[in-house]
């Protein structure tokens, strides 16, 4: 694991030869650093490496030949594949330093340089990082002396590296929050290292603890936390950039992220190992305060704020109970029919709550909401929601921008009927589980003002992966944080 991954002013250390598929076996056209290295030459000429994305072969003690599979569908998405093996392939043989030859090769133009690159530069710290913040004496490594530098000897590449990797840190911090433990990472623990992240990034930060949040009539979110001797409360973080760009001047995005620090079910218990995990229910803020620390670092010219929705849901005396009515902020009651769809009452007082305060120009909110989306869509894309078609375009140009997948999912008029109650205005789940992420999405949509442009993102299917996963492995993920910050880039 390389604890800090950083730019080289000039070309340093290992060598490495990025080459398709299509050269292997082939006399290609050389770059200058391995047209004299006849180990390079050899070791395709002979078919011994064939290429394939990601794939690397260490020639000597001064170059790599790292495949970046067929020229056809060479993408981001598979650059960032190749940068996350390779990076483990470096790790392995405690390379520190590395510089990228014939990059210029990476695109027809000085943009798709610099993405090829930002995604190499991802790939390269995702796929190096693990969560050891914990490791005892029976399995803590001895840290790395150096950092890893990088060079390329192309200038927007080298851009592109030094882009890609605020992006990657920005992931890895939702990933390291995703992954602490529940004993550590309580509601407590959530506003002080959203604090840290503002001092770092020179934002403002405010909390709402519980005795105002009573006040401010935030039912929804005391009635979950309310179990907890951990009390719940709201971490708003804001971003104003001393310079707005023009266009930018009345344009305020709120990112809103459910984070349930732990998740029992409450009262309807979570049983048979499903709690198992569940310290990944606070994956949405998670991924809104790496959003934040990112859009801080590349000090993105415009407006946006990132609003946490802070609770643990726990079973002790004091927690709330199906066939609860509460009052949420915007007056609407709810009927609690099952208190393990806690995470959208928390995100519901937050919704509202900005709406009336931040006056935004749109809200993105993102949770680990049901799990139903998981049967509707797989572990291959989070399911989304949205109530304005300029909004929904530019989910699902980031998505396909970043490669964090989503899929548009239907909120109808008869979505929202079939949350109506008998006893109270709407019920925190039907029962009936029909449409199960479509009940989240219009549970919520009745606290978002619909005139506000609006999306709702269910990544419970995303937030964490199999250790299969080829750029992060397994754990968390750290999904949205990309997605996110791309939004806000192509707005400003």
């Amino acid at each position: 694991m390389y604890k800090n991954i950083s730019l080289s002013s000039k070309a340093q250390g290992l060598i490495l030869v990025p080459i398709h598929s299509e050269t292997a076996g082939k006399s290609p056209r050389w770059p200058k650093s391995a047209r004299a290295h006849v180990g390079c030459q050899d070791a395709v000429r002979a078919g011994t490496f064939m290429a394939e994305a990601g794939a690397t072969c260490t020639v000597g003690t001064t170059h790599m030949l790292v495949g970046l599979g067929p020229v056809e569908g060479f993408s981001t998405d598979r650059m960032r594949t190749v940068g996350a093996k390779v990076g483990r392939a470096l790790d392995k043989i405690s390379s520190s330093a590395i510089a990228i030859d014939n990059s210029a090769s990476w695109g027809s133009d000085a943009a798709a340089k610099r993405a090829m690159g930002g995604a190499f530069a991802e790939g390269i710290s995702l796929g190096t990082w693990r969560f050891d913040a914990l490791d005892g004496t029976a399995t803590k490594r001895e840290a790395r002396k150096a950092p890893m530098t990088l060079w390329a000897d192309d200038a927007a590449v080298r851009d592109g590296f030094a882009h890609g990797l605020i992006i990657a840190d920005g992931v890895n911090t939702a990933r390291r929050i995703g992954a602490t433990p529940p004993n550590i990472a309580n509601p407590a623990w959530i506003a002080a290292e959203s604090k840290k992240i503002a001092r770092d990034g020179k934002m403002k930060v405010r909390v709402i603890e519980y005795a105002q949040a009573r006040k401010l009539g935030m039912g929804g979110l005391t009635s979950v936390g309310q179990g907890s001797a951990i009390k719940p409360c709201i971490v708003i973080i804001e971003w104003t950039p001393r310079k707005i760009s023009a266009r930018n001047k009345k344009d305020h995005l709120v990112l809103v992220g459910k984070t349930v620090t732990y998740d029992t079910g409450g009262y309807s218990l979570k049983v048979n190992n499903g709690m198992k995990g569940m310290k990944y229910d606070k994956c949405g803020g998670a991924a809104v305060m790496g959003a934040m620390q990112t859009i801080a670092a590349l000090k993105v010219p415009m407006r946006v704020t990132g609003i946490l929705a802070v609770a643990e849901n726990m079973v002790s005396n004091d927690s709330y109970r199906p066939d609860d009515i509460i009052k949420l902020h915007n007056g609407i009651t709810v009927e609690v029919t099952n208190t393990d769809a806690e995470g959208r009452l928390v995100l519901a007082d937050a919704l509202s709550w900005a709406c009336d305060t931040m006056k935004p120009s749109a809200i993105v909110d993102i949770a680990t909401l049901t799990g139903g989306v998981g049967v509707a869509l797989g572990h291959f894309c989070a399911g989304y929601f949205c109530n304005q078609p300029n909004l929904a375009k530019q989910v699902e140009d980031s998505a396909t921008s970043t490669g964090e997948l989503v899929w548009r999912l239907p909120l109808w008029p008869a979505h929202q009927e079939f949350m109506r109650s008998q006893h109270a205005d709407i019920l925190n789940s039907n029962p009936l589980r029909a449409a199960h992420p479509i009940q989240g999405a219009a549970f919520l949509s009745y606290f978002v003002k619909p005139e506000i442009p609006w999306a709702h993102l269910d990544i419970a299917a995303m937030a964490t992966a199999e250790s299969a996963n080829e750029v992060t492995g397994g754990g968390p993920t750290g999904w949205g944080v990309r997605l996110l910050v791309d939004m806000v880039e192509q707005r400003s």
